[in-house]
């Protein structure tokens, strides 16, 4: 994947809230799915999708153990987005 596409695909997952706040809450440490969507007043298929946008940006990461799948979030895709703000700047 290209790098604008990569960037394109981290803006994207950064652009809605309930993403930004899935992925603050995997930056501080791992969790289950369904302990990700707890706070949500939303469907857990609505999470999962959100998930799936943050995992396409490469913005978090899973791994089953048994029946669990743990999220784990990458910072490297937003490390690459503020290289690139940071030499856009004027």
């Amino acid at each position: 994947m290209s790098s604008v596409a990569s960037l394109n695909d981290t803006m994207l997952a950064l652009a809605d809230p309930t993403r930004r706040a899935i992925l603050q809450m995997l930056l501080k440490c791992e969790a289950r799915v369904t302990d990700v969507a707890s706070p949500f007043d939303i469907s857990l298929n609505s999470v999962s999708k959100h998930i799936r946008i943050l995992e396409r940006a490469g913005l978090v990461h899973r791994r089953k153990e048994g029946r669990e799948h743990i999220l784990v979030a990458d910072r490297r895709p937003l490390d690459a987005a503020v290289d690139w703000i940071d030499g856009h700047r004027s």
